[in-house]
């Protein structure tokens, strides 16, 4: 069976969900295929920064998810070796673009509160994309129960396995070596924490604890396994256990919010990214086709900003092919030659480079910032990194480098002042 779609947007995960939201804003109808029998919440919380804000804002969800999430006053960090606190930074500062705003925000209700603005049957569950080919100046977009959709464009936000992202040439995403578990525990009266992002650092291990609401505090460690401690992912208690030893001093009152969290939520996930230089190389786009959230810009967790950036994703993607499709609707779209569509899929071709445009700097910058974040604290990560960049550099260079004691190996930003400024 065929079937004649718009837009098709593959995953219903934040980047999907916004920009369908973004696109029924502009009166624009998409269908959003989720592999899944429902929505997902794997992950089960994300800090939502300014920039998120802003996002939430433009689709319309901004003010509902305020009053379920308190606004954080600040980051504290501590050594989880020493239990001594290293570093304080309040939110209240004015950033670049005016106040910060910084929560942290359940998925679930999240991914609901797009889902909720949507049209009934946007969401099309249970709908595993197995293959995608073309006929003409259409996407067919082939599921695993036998339907095909003809799509006028397609969407990959089906996250850092996405096979839409595979078709428009994109590697596989570089695994970090760093794995993490994240979970929330849910206390049935106040949990009595300050509205603080507690971090906790030391040895290559970082763990975090950032209340929600009144009731939920959101937890995350990261750490790379030894192959003996990958074993302890097909146990929940066991890696539980594991966790628990590895939280180093930290308050007892903070250990306790893992303690207090249900086995289900202990599942190791390897961390992934990808090269930055991919990005600027790479197609974003192609054609009626694009790529968003996870499936563009798969980052490490170290600035909080995936969820973020998602967001962002949908905004200006449905910006920029919400003025292709509109002006589309104005116009006639059967060109000289008599082919239909033609200059219809002309100006979605457009839109969707105007949209990688905008968006490949910010996610070379996004990812690279994350990338750099992780690098810092492991000397001995990044003289892998370093070592892995290479190239075809002559041997000896590749041995001198080799030879550097690990204290050697600090990341340092380059700086410089604009000409204009010394005129």
């Amino acid at each position: 069976m065929e079937i004649v779609e718009d837009v098709v947007i593959v995953g219903a995960g934040i980047s999907g969900l916004a920009t369908s939201l973004g696109l029924h804003r502009l009166g624009i109808r998409s269908l959003v295929l989720e592999s899944s029998d429902s929505l997902r919440t794997t992950g089960f919380a994300l800090t939502t920064w300014t920039n998120a804000w802003k996002a939430l804002d433009a689709l319309g969800i901004g003010d509902s998810l305020r009053q379920q999430h308190v606004t954080l006053d600040g980051n504290v960090t501590s050594s989880r070796i020493t239990g001594l606190q290293t570093f304080q930074m309040s939110f209240d500062a004015k950033g670049k673009h005016g106040d910060h705003e910084v929560r942290c925000v359940k998925r679930n209700l999240l991914l609901e509160a797009l889902a909720n603005e949507l049209p009934n049957g946007t969401i099309r569950f249970s709908s595993k994309v197995v293959s995608i080919d073309e006929s003409g100046l259409f996407k067919l977009v082939h599921l695993a129960d036998g339907t095909v959709l003809k799509a006028k464009v397609l969407v990959g936000c089906d996250g850092v396995n996405s096979l839409v992202a595979k078709w428009l040439g994109f590697k596989q995403p570089a695994f970090t070596g760093r794995s993490a578990v994240r979970g929330y525990a849910n206390f049935k009266s106040s949990h009595g924490f300050d509205p603080l992002f507690m971090l906790y650092f030391g040895s290559g291990i970082r763990s975090g604890a950032i209340p929600c609401d009144d009731k939920n505090v959101y937890w995350f460690i990261t750490w790379s396994p030894s192959s003996q401690e990958k074993e302890l992912e097909e146990n929940p208690g066991q890696l539980k256990q594991y966790m628990l030893s590895k939280l180093g001093k930290i308050p007892d009152k903070v250990k306790a919010v893992v303690e207090n969290t249900e086995l289900d939520a202990f599942v190791s996930v390897p961390l992934r990214y990808r090269h930055p230089w991919d990005i600027l190389w790479g197609n974003i786009s192609k054609g009626n086709v694009c790529v968003a959230g996870d499936a563009l810009h798969p980052m490490t967790p170290d600035i909080g900003q995936g969820g973020c950036a998602a967001l962002e994703d949908g905004v200006v993607l449905a910006r920029c092919l919400g003025e292709a499709l509109l002006k589309s609707s104005r116009h006639e779209t059967k060109d000289k030659a008599g082919e239909e569509g033609k200059e219809e899929y002309e100006r979605i071709e457009t839109g969707l480079k105007k949209y990688a445009t905008e968006r490949r700097w910010r996610s070379f910058d996004l990812i690279s910032t994350a990338l750099v974040r992780e690098l810092e604290e492991s000397p001995a990560q990044l003289k892998q990194y370093i070592l892995s960049n290479l190239g075809k550099a002559h041997e000896k260079v590749r041995e001198v480098i080799e030879s550097i004691n690990l204290d050697a190996f600090i990341s340092s930003p380059l700086r410089y002042r604009h000409p204009w400024e010394i005129l």
